[in-house]
């Protein structure tokens, strides 16, 4: 084999290494990333993993939701509506869209006892949201 086949050969097999190399970090990086979503039936029911990082929802219970005397504390429960809840603990400022009966996507871990343990609470609307401020501009 001559010395210019024999160059191109290596070339080709580190740009090959390198390939695979890149492809088999970026899977690993992701996979570290991902938070799966769980609805509060398999959360009940002990499908949703503990002490891993993820995402469930549904809608906060009426009644369920409160403030600590001191402090950004709030717990409340996220319900399907039939039948299933679980309790959430969020310590932080709630979005201006959140309040009970409304839906909610929480991310975090589910712990040991059982109460889902919120880092980040996102409150979700309807389509016929309109915003307070715009509200007293809004005609039907």
């Amino acid at each position: 084999m001559n010395s210019v086949r024999r160059n191109r050969l290596i070339i080709v097999c580190f740009l090959f290494l390198g390939a695979v190399l890149t492809i088999t970090a970026t899977i690993f990086a992701l996979q570290e990333n991902l938070e799966f979503f769980y609805l509060p039936d398999q959360i009940v029911n002990g499908e949703a993993p503990r002490d891993e990082r993820i995402r469930a929802g549904g809608m906060v219970l009426e009644g369920s939701l409160k403030f600590a005397e001191e402090g950004l504390s709030v717990a409340f429960q996220i319900s399907d509506l039939k039948g299933s809840a679980f309790p959430v603990h969020y310590e932080g400022l709630l979005p201006g869209l959140f309040k009970e009966g409304q839906g909610t996507v929480v991310t975090g871990s589910l712990a040991a006892d059982g109460v889902f343990m919120a880092d980040s609470v996102l409150a979700k609307h309807d389509e016929k949201y309109i915003p307070p401020e715009l509200e007293s501009l809004h005609l039907e």
